[in-house]
């Protein structure tokens, strides 16, 4: 198993607000793969944006923080867990927030999710990107490719991405991509003033991760 023990103080524990425009105004049952201590679906559980919230978590002690907001938390490694934890069409979204390219099959886990989806249901899914200027620099000046403790090259990562690619990841036979956004970080950061200074030339070379939001189309799938 990958080690999670070196993720800074709080890895697991913020909400994830930037995935906002890409929701639906209501979802009456949610569920998020790596819920951590389930800040994101308190979110939308405090706001109105879902009736009932269900989690997916790797860690006990996090999902134990998890459950106090919660209507049921399952434990373990989801892509061993998911053929058998729901019904099929038992979810209106499904959240995937940096947990697709910690998988080893990404592509069949993605396909696993639409079936637990509604028809017209919402899949959302944060991606990092590897095309990011803070990869490529380093690794066409200076020969580095170091792995981190976080960020696009946290050593946990068993899968990257670029644009491209993110999006054909949430392009199947039973999802179609709605609406995507660059996460750049905004002023005063550094990435912030290069966007701002290269007019948004750079966007694709400065974005952390891609925010995509597919959703399930309305043909039924098969038993």
């Amino acid at each position: 198993m990958p080690d999670y023990t070196t993720k800074p103080e709080g890895y697991f524990a913020n909400p994830r607000k930037e995935i906002a425009p890409l929701l639906p105004a209501h979802a009456p049952r949610v569920l998020e793969v790596g819920c951590g201590t389930g800040s994101t679906l308190r979110w939308l559980t405090e706001t109105g944006r879902c009736s009932e919230a269900v989690g997916m978590e790797l860690f006990e002690s996090a999902a134990a923080v998890a459950r106090q907001h919660t209507s049921r938390v399952i434990v373990g490694n989801a892509e061993q867990l998911i053929d058998g934890a729901f019904d099929a069409e038992s979810f209106d979204l499904v959240l995937c927030l940096d947990v697709l390219e910690h998988m080893i099959d990404p592509w069949t886990f993605v396909a696993k999710i639409a079936r637990l989806l509604r028809p017209g249901g919402t899949l959302v899914a944060s991606i990092p990107n590897v095309r990011h200027l803070a990869v490529l620099l380093p690794l066409a000046f200076g020969g580095r490719w170091h792995y981190c403790s976080h960020g696009v090259l946290d050593r946990t990562h068993l899968r990257f991405f670029t644009r491209k690619s993110a999006l054909a990841l949430l392009s199947t036979e039973q999802l179609a991509v709605t609406r995507w956004l660059r996460n750049v970080s905004p002023l005063p950061s550094k990435s912030g003033l290069v966007n701002l200074l290269t007019f948004g030339l750079l966007r694709d070379l400065l974005a952390a991760q891609y925010l995509i939001a597919a959703r399930r189309l309305a043909t039924p799938i098969e038993e």
